[in-house]
């Protein structure tokens, strides 16, 4: 087109020049196949983790009478992490190349990776038919629905297998025998030197003449209310992870440990309203049932509104149990929302707050090398004094405080668990 135009300058060639291209393009798309002609077929899984990567298959089945080539692109949000086959060219706008004979089917399959739980979408896939001279395409895109729910990878489970022995030692089901305090009967047997006095049966030792004392074994049977704070405090990112996601893995793992322990659990997500409720009462497996309810909740952008939690608590149990409150240790938040509560909550219950701590502020407080650091690093002190006023102000009303970097906050939750379930405090 070029050439006329520069041989033979003016708007005359300018005009025949495109009048040509026009014809050729149009000659093109008369002869491209008819991308309205393909059938679609999806290949998915309902589930998987967000730590596994999902393959995606489409089977495209061509009713048409010219041989389809073309393109294909599968419109999935960028967080579903699509990636393209290897064994198919990719064309230049990232969309799978696509050859496929008239009235022949052909398997596409990308591999999708996750990079955020919840729920993935994809509504349409759009092909592109080119005609043989490659000047001219024919697009249409047609309504192909798919979904997938990505559930919390759980990766604090290789804590479990621990912290299942020691509760193991406690319960008396190992070889190990461990004086763990409680305050349900276990056995009778003779004195030995450390023994608690106060631990004596002075009956029995009146009957065999000589000094027996009681044993004692942790509770079981009872109730540990886990509630999972999801307002906007919990959409901050720890470690490049939502603080949210954290709390779920420290649920999982509590939940896990308390269940094999004998104890009934109680899960409530909430801000202002239940966002996902979960009882090991209730028939199935109890962290197959978490996973799933959870894994589409996602942070509010509200305040959370700690007044129903008292109310919640007592519907689900009307005896003295373990609260765990994963949320955050910001001053303001407590004052506002949490503090008010608490009295009641511990008056009847064991309470524990769980938080996420940032590790980069510890990081920040150690450098001072410019006036901008030095600044920095008065602020990470200054958080780091207000969080621990807010967990000094929580232990004076009676409450646990676990406060831990993302990766450490799962074990230290189900370590806090076992010494009160050890102490007899449940």
């Amino acid at each position: 087109m070029l050439v006329p135009v520069v041989l033979r300058p003016g708007f005359g060639t300018l005009g025949w020049c495109l009048l040509a291209l026009a014809i050729v393009a149009g000659v093109d798309l008369l002869l491209a196949a008819s991308p309205r002609s393909v059938v679609f077929e999806r290949e998915l899984p309902t589930s998987s983790r967000l730590d596994e990567s999902i393959t995606n298959g489409l089977l495209v089945t061509h009713h048409g009478r010219r041989r389809l080539r073309g393109s294909l692109r599968d419109a999935w949000q960028p967080s579903a992490g699509q990636t393209l086959p290897a064994d198919l060219p990719p064309r230049a706008d990232a969309a799978v190349a696509l050859d496929v004979p008239a009235g022949e089917r052909r398997r596409v399959v990308t591999t999708l990776t996750p990079r955020r739980r919840g729920r993935l979408r994809t509504a349409s896939v759009t092909v592109r038919s080119w005609g043989p001279l490659g000047v001219a395409a024919r697009q249409v895109t047609h309504p192909v629905p798919g979904e997938v729910t990505i559930l919390p990878p759980f990766r604090s489970r290789r804590h479990l297998p621990s912290r299942l022995a020691r509760l193991r030692e406690m319960d008396g089901r190992s070889a190990v025998q461990t004086r763990g305090g409680g305050t349900e009967f276990d056995s009778l047997r003779d004195y030995v030197r450390g023994d608690d006095v106060r631990s004596i049966d002075w009956r029995a030792t009146a009957r065999r003449q000589d000094v027996v004392v009681r044993t004692w074994r942790p509770e079981r049977d009872r109730r540990v209310v886990i509630v999972l704070d999801t307002s906007r405090t919990s959409a901050a990112r720890v470690d490049d992870e939502p603080k949210l996601d954290t709390g779920i893995e420290a649920s999982l793992l509590l939940a896990a440990l308390a269940s094999a322990g004998g104890d009934r659990v109680e899960l409530l997500a909430f801000d202002r309203k239940i966002r996902a409720r979960v009882s090991s009462t209730e028939k199935g497996n109890l962290l197959h049932r978490m996973v799933t309810a959870l894994a589409p909740v996602q942070p509010t952008l509200l305040a959370a509104d700690w007044s129903h939690i008292p109310v919640e608590v007592a519907a689900v149990s009307r005896q003295r149990s373990l609260v765990v409150l994963l949320t955050d240790l910001d001053a303001a938040s407590l004052q506002e929302g949490l503090l008010p509560v608490l009295p009641t909550l511990t008056a009847r219950h064991q309470v524990v707050v769980a938080s996420v701590t940032d590790p980069q502020l510890a990081v920040m407080a150690q450098q001072r090398d410019d006036a901008e650091t030095t600044f920095r690093a008065a602020a990470a002190e200054r958080s780091g004094l207000e969080r621990l006023a807010a967990a000094r102000e929580l232990e004076m009303l009676g409450v646990e405080v676990v406060d831990a970097a993302p990766h450490q906050l799962p074990p230290a939750l189900a370590d806090t668990y076992l010494r009160l379930k050890a102490a007899g405090r449940l």
